[in-house]
């Protein structure tokens, strides 16, 4: 009766890795008990979390193959865009929220177009923007720039409202820290640079004001929800960007966190459930009004049995 924080399923978003083919639900080695899914498996998935609760999913996409534009990202038949018009025949209610970005789609695997070894930021503003009206095309109800380059909020929302997608929100990882917690995921989306690192684009993890800084720039460009990510190591950037802006706070529990933790409990180091239960209150508690995790379908599950 006094509590006064509470995780519901309706939270949560639940993160999947969408494969071309069919029939396929295949482990992903570096994230335990995370699929890699074709569309059909992918659809029977979803149904299920709706049972649970949990509102909404975002969307990685595996393509079949990667170039030095990321072509695949914004193709009318790329995964992604395939997965959303599926999902959109098959689901009611489900909110999709689809990941923008040119890592996974490049054979460099940085966040934005490389030239003469170097990030070409304005240059890889376009490409995202026709990434996110492909999104929106096919059916993504709310688009979620990762990259992290200057500016791409601004161009984003423009190129969105000039194709009629006024009302498409955009969900901004404005806070990206250069993480060492990223790497499970990396592996997962084979999206670790070949060359170099991506400290030069994201955020230094000593800093804080200048995720306040970041935060300000994406709202007055656009953004309807900003993102801190990861969360657990960054729990007062969380506070701190609630307190300061009175804005719609997602974070992103990610995969070394979820990993972390599923190692300590397949040792019998931790009660994973019990754990599960007080990080997610610590990130909601931090200010998150939205937390995205790999723990959601287990969690929901738990939660509504």
């Amino acid at each position: 009766m006094v509590k006064e924080t509470n995780v519901s399923p309706k939270d949560l978003v639940m993160p999947y890795f969408v494969v071309e083919g069919k029939n396929i639900r295949k482990e992903i080695q570096s994230l335990p008990g995370q699929f890699y899914l074709s569309i059909d498996k992918l659809i029977n998935e979803v149904k299920e979390i709706e049972t649970f609760g949990i509102p909404a999913i975002i969307l990685f996409g595996i393509p079949d193959k990667k170039d030095n534009l990321g072509e695949n990202a914004y193709k009318d038949d790329g995964i992604i865009q395939k997965a959303c018009r599926h999902l959109k025949e098959n689901t009611k209610n489900l909110v999709i929220i689809t990941d923008v970005c040119l890592c996974g789609y490049t054979k460099n695997r940085h966040c934005g177009i490389v030239k003469e070894g170097k990030i070409v930021n304005d240059e890889t503003l376009p490409i995202l923007a026709k990434i996110a009206i492909s999104h929106a095309k096919a059916g993504s109800d709310i688009i979620a720039p990762s990259d992290m380059m200057d500016g791409r909020i601004g161009y984003i929302r423009r190129a969105l409202d000039d194709c009629g997608y006024e009302n498409i929100p955009i969900l901004s990882y404005s806070v990206k820290y250069a993480s060492s917690l990223y790497t499970p995921f990396r592996y997962a989306v084979d999206c670790a640079p070949t060359s170099g690192d991506k400290t030069t684009y994201q955020m230094d993890i000593s800093n804080s004001n200048e995720a306040l800084r970041e935060v300000a720039q994406d709202i007055k460009e656009g953004a309807d929800i900003v993102m801190v990510k990861p969360a657990l190591p960054y729990l007062d950037i969380i506070y701190r960007i609630k307190e300061e802006f009175k804005w719609s706070v997602c974070a992103f529990n990610v995969s070394g966190e979820y990993v972390m933790i599923k190692s300590a409990s397949y040792m019998n180091f931790i009660d994973e459930k019990k754990v599960v239960k007080e990080i997610l209150t610590a990130i909601k508690r931090a200010g998150s009004d939205i937390i995205i995790t790999y723990f959601a379908k287990e969690y929901a599950k738990e939660f509504s049995g």
